[in-house]
């Protein structure tokens, strides 16, 4: 039987861990989580420890813990299980064998804290997304070539309540038999909604017609612009899926990008958004919708097409979050949901930054 590993064997490990390629190990050097500190602290202050008990957390270790679950899609449990079971996660987190680890009370208060507080009148995620936001223009990577508006729907539990109560909770009341009821209450989400997502059916090859789907989706929607020459996410928001997505195209434009086009699917297109775009200097380049009643002008049909190859660009950042992220709504309301996707947002931004400085160092 082997013995205990000793610290060279480890030293080894991580070292052959570093030579396969850890991710965690690229955005650790990409990333300075050290601008974050001043924010975290004014979001989660600590006790002076008067009364004694165990020193808190470092409150960029308990930070780094959020970017580990947003990367992964990891529950409070499963992240604690992970830290302590993987040499990856403990280099990323700069812990060692012997040292504690942070537990999944510890991790939910944390995290719930950052939820409640606000910053200059803002969610403190929003705070420390445009804190590192800043930081990439800082390290050059500006908002360029113009701005590519769109939202997609991020999946929540759905709810099994009764007519009465979807009633009830869209009027802004809270069901009386749920008043009664606390730990009921608690597990139900009043701010998600349903919403359809129609999907367009592909041609057959024999010309037969097919009927295009109406999908029914339960959650919220994360709403953002990304710059079109770095594919960063400059501006987001969130809402219940049930929102028009046009309605939101003012909150995210983005005025610092060097460029004045916007592209946009036609959910975005509307004289009110046009009228916008105009008074503000920019460009619209968002689709136009086909005539009701009449085939799609050919023109108007080849100028989408030249829209759609740019405003593509945008559904890749959805496929990272959905995909290998995992991005899924466990929490209950809006607020916690808006942390959750904010937190989504911020990874994305930080894996894009480790793949746009490996393509700009030097060979």
């Amino acid at each position: 039987m082997r013995g205990q590993p000793g610290f060279f064997d480890v030293e080894e490990r991580l070292k052959e861990l570093s030579a396969k390629g850890d991710a965690l190990e690229r955005l650790n050097a990409a990333v300075n989580f050290e601008l974050f500190r001043a924010d975290l602290e004014r979001a989660v202050p600590r006790s002076d420890r008067a009364k004694g008990g165990r020193p808190a957390f470092d409150h960029v270790l308990m930070f780094k813990v959020l970017i580990l679950q947003a990367s992964h899609s990891l529950s409070d449990e499963r992240a604690e299980y992970l830290i302590r079971d993987r040499l990856s996660f403990m280099r990323f987190l700069g812990l060692g064998l012997a040292d504690t680890v942070p537990d999944a009370n510890t991790i939910w208060t944390f995290r719930e804290a950052l939820t409640r507080t606000k910053l200059r009148g803002k969610p403190a995620i929003e705070v420390l997304f445009r804190r590192f936001d800043t930081a990439l223009s800082a390290a050059g990577f500006l908002a360029m070539g113009g701005q590519i508006i769109d939202a997609t729907i991020v999946a929540a539990p759905k709810q099994r309540n009764t007519d009465g109560e979807k009633r009830e909770i869209k009027e802004g009341r809270v069901p009386a038999e749920w008043a009664t009821r606390p730990a009921k209450l608690r597990q139900k989400d009043r701010d998600a909604r349903w919403t359809v997502k129609y999907t367009k059916a592909k041609p057959s090859e024999d010309g037969a017609p097919r009927v295009d789907l109406a999908i029914p989706a339960f959650g919220y929607k994360n709403h953002v612009g990304i710059d079109r020459r770095h594919r960063l996410i400059r501006r987001w928001t969130v809402t219940d899926a049930s929102r028009h997505d046009g309605a939101l195209l003012p909150e995210l434009i983005d005025k610092d990008n060097t460029a004045s086009g916007v592209w946009a699917d036609t959910a975005y297109r509307s004289k009110a958004n046009e009228k916008h775009l105009t008074n503000n200097g920019l460009r619209s380049q968002i689709h136009r919708k086909k005539p009701k009643g009449k085939p799609m002008p050919r023109r108007t049909a080849r100028a989408n097409g030249r829209k759609s190859a740019v405003r593509a660009a945008v559904e890749h950042v959805f496929a990272r979050q959905k995909g290998p992220m995992g991005l899924y709504i466990r929490t209950i309301g809006i607020t916690r949901a808006r942390t959750k996707i904010g937190l989504a947002n911020l990874v994305y931004n930080m894996k894009r930054l480790v793949w746009l400085t490996a393509q700009t160092a030097p060979a």
